[in-house]
């Protein structure tokens, strides 16, 4: 048996593979995989109701997200597009790029737009810079998010340079994902430090993984690790339903005893909402509600 979705991990990911049992569980490919779990491959409709132009998907009546890669630096997998990478519609042309802009400016309640992917920091340096300035010099767009996990999976990616390019337009937030506590090294806070230092802000979306983060003990150590190095925690996701990952889902009545952990050992700077991301419902679910 082979897996249906590739293996892959950059040099840095394999090397924090080697020393980290928590890591690699994320990484490599597991016969579990395989196994049917009773789920789809686009749970969220990215290629059919949620797609409003080519690259552009719209699930929120005030965010948008562009799908500007179909690389990664690490193929995780628990990842929700792991069945449509591959027949992804990426974003590569000015025509293309063009095209998701005009549909931003014809929607007003349009704010915050997601660079996604695949990884958008795959892309060369003034690629990147299209994509952010192609929507941050637009009058209605308050937030351009950056959506990577070179931060923590591929950290020298992350230069100064890049990071006072990000900066310009006051704009910009890093979107990330650490999952366990061993993937904030040092390289890691050095790459964070470029970011905050240069005036964009760090969010950690956390997934909620069986085998890798599902204690209380061990999620409390990562929330705090990331605090301290100037990473804000703002979400912990349940695993989503996407085919392939049912081995890695946390029943809800363990996510809610971590919760209520993690709640009364640290404060609200370092506390993330735990949520459960559900298709067709119209906000992220805080599993309190569930």
């Amino acid at each position: 048996m082979s897996p249906s979705f590739p293996e892959y991990a950059c040099a840095y990911a394999k090397r924090l593979a080697a020393h980290s049992k928590a890591f690699a569980r994320q990484v490599e490919f597991s016969k579990a995989e395989l196994a049917d779990d009773g789920c789809g491959s686009d749970p969220f409709g990215e290629a059919g109701r949620a797609r409003r132009c080519w690259g552009l998907k719209q699930r929120f009546p005030d965010r948008v997200l562009v799908m500007t890669s179909d690389r990664c630096f690490v193929n995780c997998r628990h990842c929700t597009r792991r069945g449509l990478l591959e027949s992804a519609q990426v974003v590569r042309t000015d025509e293309q790029l063009r095209a998701c802009v005009d549909y931003v400016k014809a929607h007003p309640k349009v704010r915050d737009v997601l660079l996604s992917g695949g990884d958008i920091l795959t892309l060369a340096d003034r690629e990147v810079m299209r994509f952010v300035d192609a929507f941050a010099s637009l009058p209605q767009v308050e937030v351009v998010r950056v959506c990577t996990r070179a931060v923590s999976v591929n950290p020298s990616r992350i230069t100064a340079k890049l990071a006072r390019m990000l900066g310009r337009s006051k704009k910009v937030w890093v979107n990330t994902q650490f999952n366990c506590a061993d993937e904030v090294t040092e390289e890691a806070r050095k790459a964070a430090a470029l970011l905050t230092d240069a005036g964009v802000p760090v969010s950690c979306q956390t997934v909620l993984l069986k085998g890798v983060n599902d204690s209380a003990a061990k999620m409390l150590a990562l929330l705090r690790r990331l605090s301290a190095a100037r990473i804000r925690p703002y979400y912990v996701f349940q695993c989503d339903p996407v085919a392939g990952t049912g081995h890695f889902r946390v029943p809800l009545s363990k996510a809610k005893e971590i919760e209520r952990f993690c709640a009364e050992r640290i404060g609200g700077l370092a506390m993330p909402r735990f949520v459960a991301d559900i298709p067709g419902a119209r906000r992220k679910i805080p599993i309190d509600m569930l």
